[in-house]
């Protein structure tokens, strides 16, 4: 089970990341099921992490403009397990979108400090 907290209204929750030297890094992200790909980190994040560019990828915004959005791979610890992810580096705040929650079960206690469970169904 990964496991945090609502904070300031968002659910937050960390996920370690396994970069190339062998180090790992914590990273808090906000769960955000209006984004139905992996992870968003701010390019800033994904350039330190040296995370492998792997292609651009036509976007199109809420604002309806079109853009292209770098898309980065990483391996990640998911409730224990190794995961390779697509990373977008877009944006100021690390997102977790839905496509790390299929078949999962997410709980949130919507109330400052509550709770934050996400578990295999």
């Amino acid at each position: 089970m990964i496991s945090g907290i609502v904070t300031d209204r968002h659910a937050i929750v960390s996920l370690t990341f396994l970069l190339v030297n062998g180090a790992t890094f914590p990273i808090e992200f906000v769960i955000d099921t209006g984004f139905t790909d992996h992870l968003c980190l701010p390019p800033e994040a994904v350039n330190l992490l040296r995370l492998p560019f792997l292609y651009n990828l036509p976007a199109n915004l809420a604002d309806n403009s079109s853009v292209f959005l770098p898309v980065h791979q990483a391996t990640i610890l998911w409730d224990g397990v190794e995961r390779d992810v697509r990373v977008f580096a877009t944006g100021r705040r690390p997102l977790i979108g839905t496509a790390l929650l299929n078949e999962q079960e997410l709980v949130i206690q919507f109330t400052e400090g509550g709770l934050v469970t996400i578990e295999e169904l």
